[in-house]
C-alpha cells in the first residue's frame, strides 16, 4: 500500500450554520480496508475567530506548521494516517486513524516538544469501521476545484 498526499477541499456548515472548511485525504481506501487502523484520534485547537470563523494569518501559519510536523511524525512508518482537517467557527480539528493509541501519544509528545505549549485537546475513540472518515469522504462530491 502506498500512502499518497492527495487531498480534496469541501465546504460544509455546522449545526449553527457556520461555514466549515474540510480538507479530506483521498486514495487511502486500501488502508481503511486493511482493518489495521481501528482507532481514531481527534486533535482540537480552539482559536479566536475572525468574521469568517477563521484564525488570524499568523496563527494559521503556526497551525499549518504543527499539522505538517504531526503528519510527518505519525506517517513515517504508517503508525497513523491523517485523514482530514476541519477549520471554522473558532476551531481546527486534525483527524488521524491509528493502529495504537499509546504509541500515538508518545509520538505526539515527541513531535511537539519544540513548540510552546499548545491549547489543544485530544479525543480518542475506537472506530473499527472508520465511520468518521467514510462520512467525511462523502463530502468529496462537494469538493472545491
Amino acid at each position: 500500500m502506498r500512502l499518497t498526499d492527495d487531498w480534496f477541499t469541501a465546504l460544509s456548515e455546522d449545526e449553527d450554520g457556520n461555514m466549515i472548511y474540510i480538507n479530506g485525504r483521498d486514495n487511502i481506501m486500501d488502508f481503511i480496508k486493511s482493518g489495521k487502523f481501528k482507532e481514531r484520534v481527534e486533535i482540537t485547537w480552539p482559536y479566536q475567530a475572525d468574521s469568517k470563523g477563521l484564525p488570524s494569518a499568523d496563527l494559521a501559519k503556526l497551525m499549518e506548521e504543527v499539522q505538517l510536523t504531526l503528519q510527518k511524525a505519525m506517517e513515517k512508518d504508517k503508525l497513523s494516517i491523517m485523514t482530514g482537517t476541519y477549520v471554522g467557527n473558532g476551531e481546527r480539528v486534525l483527524v488521524f486513524i491509528t493502529r495504537n493509541i499509546p504509541a500515538f501519544g508518545e509520538r505526539l509528545n515527541l513531535a511537539l516538544k519544540d513548540f510552546d505549549l499548545l491549547p489543544i485537546t485530544i479525543y480518542t475513540e475506537k472506530d473499527p469501521e472508520n465511520e468518521e472518515y467514510l462520512d467525511m469522504y462523502q463530502m468529496k462530491e462537494n469538493a472545491i476545484e
